[in-house]
């Protein structure tokens, strides 16, 4: 019975250290953009079903995954750089 309590106590403490780090890591780059993404399918649905301007709609849908593929590809790259200049050290 201690071990399990042991076990829990740990877990407690791990979960107490993820959520200060979650309020203290600053809001990535990828924040805004995953917005955008998410405003930019809102407002192709909106062309498609509700204006009935089919050709706006899918190509206002298409900024989404080009937003997203965009901010990854830059946060890996930012990632990348940490890492390099890490292991110059």
């Amino acid at each position: 019975m201690a071990l399990f309590q042991q076990g829990s106590q740990q877990e407690s403490g791990i979960e107490e250290k993820g959520e200060k780090m979650m309020e203290e890591t600053p809001m990535s780059a990828g924040d805004p953009v995953a917005t955008l993404a998410a405003g930019s399918v809102l407002l192709s649905w909106y062309q498609f079903y509700v204006k009935g301007d089919k050709e706006s709609g899918i190509f206002v849908g298409l900024w989404a995954p080009t937003l997203l593929a965009a901010a990854s590809y830059v946060q890996q790259k930012d990632i990348a750089r940490k890492f390099k200049q890490g292991l110059s050290f």
